[in-house]
């Protein structure tokens, strides 16, 4: 007990001190450096910089556990990467430390406590809402042959995606989905994307699949669509404007020929993470990209 008396009072009398060196630099230093680094963590999560992260801390990890476990040759190899580090994530980020210059002029002060503000409950139904009308609208388009490429956002953050295309930040619903991609529509050739159940931008540009072996058949959107699929963890659906089917890309496969509630079981399962109650009809045609 008398041990523990003296040990919360050296603690106190160092925590008194440390308070009394305080000033109003230190405060204010503190503050800006927690500005930045929030400003920092935000752009990150909005762009796909938060998967090479993910993979340098991973590096750093293999880092550690190789100096620890003796393993020399391992160690010097990541160390010799390491050494040239800020190089090499000067180059990865460019595009991102470009964006978060050019933003910091612009950033408001008041936009810090928006975020986290709805709850688990409501973003649910606005997904489920979001499915409803985007099935609706696939068959809407669909029925008229009329082309369609809707980018559906997952845990890869697409914000290059959107900057690429026009703000619309609206409640999805058929009617507002259909018009985007009437033939006469501004911005009828781009994709759409959603975020978090709400159509965030269109007229975007995606990246094409490089891949050589993807069937002759498949036009522009659906190599977008494949192509986007094979960058990130996005749910891409497809309306074909020479046919008017119905295609889904997830995870680098195109899955083709499909039924509005057949797309609808798919959404579900892929945004919500409920099993579909029934897989699609074994004769929809099927496209494995091969890695």
């Amino acid at each position: 007990m008398i041990y523990l008396q003296e040990a919360w009072s050296l603690f106190r009398s160092n925590v008194l001190s440390i308070l009394m060196l305080f000033s109003l630099s230190d405060v204010l230093d503190i503050l800006v450096v927690a500005y930045l680094f929030y400003q920092l963590m935000r752009l990150v999560r909005e762009t796909r910089a938060m998967q090479l992260i993910k993979g340098i801390l991973a590096v750093l990890g293999l880092y550690v556990f190789a100096t620890l476990a003796g393993m020399n040759t391992l160690g010097f190899f990541i160390q010799s990467i390491v050494a040239s580090g800020i190089v090499m994530i000067s180059v990865i980020f460019q595009p991102e430390i470009r964006r978060a210059l050019e933003q910091l002029g612009r950033t408001k002060l008041s936009s810090l406590g928006r975020y986290g503000a709805d709850s688990a409950e409501a973003r649910l139904r606005q997904t489920q809402e979001m499915i409803e009308a985007l099935c609706a609208a696939a068959a809407y388009l669909s029925s008229y042959k009329t082309g369609a490429l809707v980018v559906l956002e997952r845990q890869t953050k697409l914000g290059e995606i959107l900057n690429t295309g026009t703000v619309v930040d609206s409640k999805p619903s058929m009617e507002l989905i259909s018009n985007l991609f009437f033939h006469n529509a501004p911005l009828h050739d781009g994709a759409v994307v959603i975020r978090d159940g709400r159509l965030a931008a269109a007229g975007c540009f995606l990246p094409l699949s490089g891949n050589m072996e993807i069937g002759r058949e498949l036009g522009t959107r659906h190599r977008a669509a494949l192509g986007m699929s094979e960058v990130s963890d996005a749910v891409v659906v497809v309306v074909s404007e020479e046919t008017g089917a119905i295609s889904v890309a997830m995870n680098s496969r195109l899955q083709r020929g499909l039924t509005s509630t057949a797309l609808h079981q798919i959404l579900v399962a892929a945004m919500l993470g409920e099993s579909a109650e029934e897989a699609p009809p074994k004769s929809t045609p099927f496209w494995r990209i091969k890695k």
